[in-house]
């Protein structure tokens, strides 16, 4: 069982192997590719996604600490609401802000021309050109460029900061800052050199996960037109066919996502280890610093600003999209296709997520076997499910660049093969892609829930003389449910919101919502587009209040 559990693995980080393994193979012809990349596009890649990865790091972590801060050390109109409230942007995926902001801020839409209108009178000009003047064309900045990527990122982004801050200045930083206080320290001297210290692991941490978000995302970049990583995989892929460019900038994208990876490791571990001294009862003595008047609501217009751009006007606008499509449409909505493209999404979500949650609980299990029997298998086992867990920090475009170029290499070699045919634009192929990215979100929750398994359980089990078998399915999988229910809950959601690889992977005629929404986005059809967009944010409103719920009972 072992030994085909740590084969599962292998053959699920092949992928990511794959790709990693392309440098060994350069040859005259991929040191000419290479060399013709760093002489044409590798700079305007570097460029375009070290601003963008800059500007998402200093927003998110200003947004989010700001808004955790708030939370978590003040008393203020409407506190209780926003602790669960300003998770609510994680359930707007960024391409799908991207739309409703674009149809919001586009020159030609209703914000910006009753702004030219009211600057036009303002002037003295009348409603026409030849009245006083030509209108002005532009009163906002463009959305679509790279200005106006960083703060749809950020706002979708920093509840990665502010849930990972909120948690760690909870546990200790309210006693400490009373303390402090005590001692006769002023409220900024408090906040710079009690609270925040002890919350930069924490801000490491959630900046990290929003970098390796923001660099694997394709929908904002393909959108907007911006030349990052990962739109200059698929270009290289699809509009080029050049395997081996796609392979070297997947490469180097991984090996930047590798090291975000381990800076975000890293300071989880000092996360942990910091916040594991702190005591329940002294949390509960200590007391919030209480804001009233101007400074109390001046925090809430602070804390309701994100919630109101990041989730509640882009949702209002949607809906107004959708209304205004249903309106004027001549056909009407297309609810029969949005029913086939929504069977199509909780198809493949719904099989993902079944065998992920599958995968993690057989993982699971198998690691939690005592080592003293079998050291070297568990060893082994122990370094595949490591691996397994790299998956999720792997970009979409990586995985698929991972899968299609090996199967391209087995296709020239052996040309007779059966093999490429089977994850080559078939649903096997989106399976297998997405259970190399997201079998380790199953695994993490399921290994949450074993952690609170007592080990007397299966010692007990075990003098009774119940079998393995018996001690899983009789005592393991009922005590693991809720995080067997939270891990299916969570793949499914993430397989909706995926877009990178299922545009490359998916078969033919079954396109997903995101496929969808991106490809009318894409051809200007952004009232079209509403509809499976307000879909994906509705499927991923789940996660988010089953979270909330949880940090409320906490």
């Amino acid at each position: 069982m072992r030994v085909l559990l740590v084969l599962l693995c292998l053959v699920l980080a092949a992928p990511v192997a794959g790709v990693l393994l392309s440098w060994v193979r350069l040859d005259a012809q991929a040191l000419a590719v290479l060399g013709h990349q760093a002489q044409t596009v590798m700079a305007g890649y570097v460029g375009q996604s070290l601003l963008l990865a800059v500007g998402v790091a200093v927003g998110t972590a200003v947004l989010g600490v700001g808004t955790a801060v708030a939370v978590a050390l003040f008393r203020f109109p409407g506190r209780r609401f926003f602790e669960w409230g300003l998770l609510l942007p994680m359930a707007m995926p960024a391409y799908v802000l991207a739309y409703a902001a674009t149809d919001a801020l586009q020159p030609s839409g209703p914000l910006q021309q009753a702004l030219r209108q009211t600057l036009d009178a303002w002037r003295g000009a009348g409603p026409s050109a030849g009245a006083g003047g030509p209108l002005v064309p532009y009163v906002l900045p463009d959305v679509r460029s790279l200005g106006g990527a960083i703060p749809l990122f950020v706002l979708c982004l920093y509840p990665y900061v502010y849930l990972l801050t909120r948690t760690a200045l909870g546990d200790r930083a309210v006693q400490m800052m009373e303390a402090a206080r005590l001692l006769g320290a002023g409220l900024t001297r408090r906040l710079l050199t009690v609270a925040l210290p002890l919350a930069r692991p924490a801000v490491v941490a959630g900046v990290a996960l929003a970098l390796m978000e923001t660099l694997a995302d394709y929908g904002v970049g393909a959108f907007f037109g911006l030349a990052t990583f990962t739109t200059g995989i698929y270009r290289a892929w699809l509009s080029m066919n050049d395997p081996v460019a796609a392979l070297q900038l997947a490469s180097l994208l991984l090996a930047v996502v590798a090291l975000l990876l381990a800076l975000e490791r890293r300071a989880q571990a000092r996360l942990r280890f910091a916040s594991s001294r702190a005591g329940a009862a002294q949390a509960a003595e200590a007391r919030p610093v209480v804001l009233r008047g101007a400074a109390g609501w001046a925090m809430w217009g602070f804390c309701v600003l994100p919630v109101l751009l990041g989730f509640g006007l882009p949702v209002a606008w949607l809906l107004g999209m959708l209304w205004r499509e249903a309106q004027y449409a001549e056909m009407g909505l297309p609810l029969e296709r949005f029913v086939q493209w929504s069977w199509a999404t909780f198809r493949l979500a719904g099989i993902s997520a079944l065998a992920a949650t599958a995968v993690a609980l057989a993982l699971g299990f198998a690691l939690r076997r005592p080592h003293a029997a079998r050291p070297g298998a568990d060893a082994a086992l122990g370094w595949a499910a490591r691996l397994l867990s790299l998956g999720y920090a792997v970009p979409g475009a990586v995985v698929a660049i991972g899968i299609l170029v090996p199967l391209g290499w087995v296709q020239q070699r052996w040309p007779e093969s059966a093999l490429t045919p089977w994850f080559t634009g078939t649903v096997l192929g989106v399976l297998y892609a997405y259970l190399v990215r997201f079998s380790s979100v199953a695994l993490q929750s399921v290994e949450a829930g074993y952690a609170r398994v007592p080990a007397s359980v299966d010692e007990t089990a075990r003098m009774l003389g119940a079998g393995r078998a018996r001690v899983f399915w009789r005592l393991h999988l009922p005590l693991l449910r809720r995080p067997a229910l939270a891990a299916m809950l969570l793949v499914f959601v993430d397989v909706m919101k995926e877009l990178p690889a299922t545009l490359v992977l998916r078969p033919f005629g079954s396109d997903t919502l995101a496929v969808v929404a991106y490809n009318l986005a894409r051809d200007e059809r952004l009232a079209e587009a509403a509809l499976p967009s307000l879909a994906i944010v509705g499927v991923g409103l789940l996660p988010v209040l089953l979270l909330s719920r949880a940090m409320r009972q906490t």
